[in-house]
């Protein structure tokens, strides 16, 4: 069952203001405060913005920047240790809560012009560009049937993806359709159900894309209300046509099924991550929530190996208490499957644990234990953000962060070792550029030294919770707010070198 934390959100004005932005070295070392500014989203059809000579161009595409998730970025983003405190902060008010993340491409074609672009999506489905120069929105798209849910507990909370042609931008909605949006306009080449109840089905994971197709999951809102059954779509990212549904509950049934027909329910995919990809093989990865287990139709509270057509499970790993996990509401799937490389993934959930596996021992399918290590999350408490992984000096390393703690990992010779830990909470943390970005959801984006675990910079951003950053070309962005508030209003934080 997802959080049930929420943490309210300030009244916005219209207003351009000056603020400031607490920039707080560790240590109790000094604070600056260069100036923050606050900008209503209004849409415009001719601003021009000129990428930063400073840095190469690069896209952010997808949630975790790659279909695998890795939630590591471009080695060069024009931000450094050493001009982490020229960073400015710009407000931009935005007429829906944004808990996810952005996307970022350089130098599109929009309305006319070429602009550097954040893409959005709201809790209740619009979809918006904006200019990441000037902050302004350049299109706005709204789902038809938008009224009927804005203000309810029906959500998304979906980061969007980005066709690698640049062309195209998918996004999905709280009526469980995914649509094809064009980044010029925001006009819709095609709209696609992935459920057929999404009242009761939320498509909470971000988007995914790979090799022609787009990849979506759903789950349950908060309370589990059944019926609903956790499935992974494949859709032809041409056309929308759906090609492929694997069920993680009567998973003999392969389309999209009445909820009520199946006699089990819930098994929520949900993780932050939703699928993911060994970009080596095309396989996808899920984990599921609670929900029964029988290691032939029932896939509750597992990780699950699918085939690149989504139409078969090749293997799987179960823990041997998934009993007790499903009747204690400890899903396994409340965080998604990471892989390390070298043949290792990582499992994580709702008791507190990271189980390291073996991604060939996940075969054959319908296995229970095996796992090669568990250790504890950094608070030992629930895990609901999607971990990082870092290759750099030969070395690989795992960030993870919940809401009691951030702690960092290195693998060597089969198993995870720790390297530094502290108590400051986090959302999905973020490895680009050389640094780690972390977005504490009581408030403020920490920037730590990778390596080390030393804290650089705090930048003021209020409180959310499960919005974690992008980082490009000397900016950063970062949505705030909390989708479990139903506002209709929102704020993306964006972070450029003054």
């Amino acid at each position: 069952m997802p959080s049930r934390r929420t943490i309210g959100l300030a009244r916005r004005t219209a207003l351009i203001v000056v603020a400031g932005l607490a920039a707080s070295a560790c240590g109790g070392g000094k604070s600056t405060s260069p100036p923050t500014s606050t900008t209503t989203a209004t849409t415009t059809s001719s601003t021009t913005s000129v990428a930063s000579s400073a840095s190469s161009a690069t896209d952010w595409p997808l949630f975790g920047y790659t279909a695998a998730r890795p939630n590591s970025g471009p080695s060069a983003t024009g931000i450094t240790a050493a001009d982490v405190g020229r960073l400015q902060r710009q407000r931009v008010l935005l007429d829906g809560t944004v808990d996810s993340s952005p996307i970022y491409l350089h130098a599109v074609q929009v309305r006319g012009a070429v602009h550097d672009v954040f893409f959005v999506t709201t809790t209740y489905g619009r979809t918006e560009a904006i200019d990441a120069s000037s902050g302004r929105v350049l299109w706005r798209y709204t789902p038809a049937g938008y009224s009927s849910w804005a203000g309810t507990a029906q959500i998304t909370t979906a980061t969007p993806a980005a066709d690698p042609g640049r062309q195209w931008i998918y996004a999905a909605s709280p009526d469980g359709r995914i649509q094809k949006l064009s980044v010029a306009d925001g006009h819709v080449a095609w709209r696609t159900r992935i459920t057929l109840l999404p009242s009761k089905e939320k498509i909470a994971s971000a988007l995914n894309y790979w090799n022609g197709h787009v990849i979506a999951t759903t789950g349950g809102y908060i309370g589990d209300a059944p019926p609903y059954q956790g499935h992974v779509a494949l859709l032809a990212a041409t056309s929308g046509k759906l090609l492929s549904v694997w069920n993680s509950l009567c998973s003999n049934r392969h389309q999209l099924i009445s909820p009520s027909s199946c006699a089990a329910s819930d098994s929520a995919i949900w993780g932050r991550a939703g699928a993911v990809v060994d970009t080596a093989t095309g396989r996808l990865l899920v984990a599921t929530g609670n929900g029964p287990w029988n290691g032939t139709t029932n896939w509750g509270d597992s990780t699950v190996l699918l085939s690149s057509a989504v139409s078969r499970v090749l293997g799987s790993w179960t823990p041997t208490v998934q009993a007790e996990l499903e009747s204690s509401d400890l899903d396994l799937g409340s965080t998604s499957p990471v892989l390390l490389g070298g043949g290792y993934v990582v499992q994580g959930g709702k008791d507190g644990k990271v189980r390291l596996l073996s991604l060939s021992k996940l075969l054959p399918r319908g296995r229970t234990g095996g796992q090669l290590q568990t250790i504890s999350t950094p608070g030992a408490t629930d895990l609901f953000t999607a971990p990082a992984v870092w290759h750099a000096g030969g070395r690989t390393w795992l960030f993870v962060a919940d809401d009691a703690g951030l702690a960092a990992w290195t693998l060597s010779g089969g198993r995870l070792r720790p390297a530094w830990s502290t108590k400051t909470p986090g959302t999905s943390p973020v490895v680009a550029g050389g640094l780690l970005y972390v977005y504490n959801p009581n408030g403020g984006l920490d920037i730590y030294a990778p390596n080390t675990g030393k804290k650089l910079r705090t930048l003021t951003a209020a409180g959310g919770h499960w919005n974690s950053a992008v980082v490009a070309e000397g900016r950063i962005a970062l949505p705030e707010g909390d989708a479990n508030q139903h506002a209709l209003s929102g704020v993306l934080d964006i972070y450029r070198l003054g």
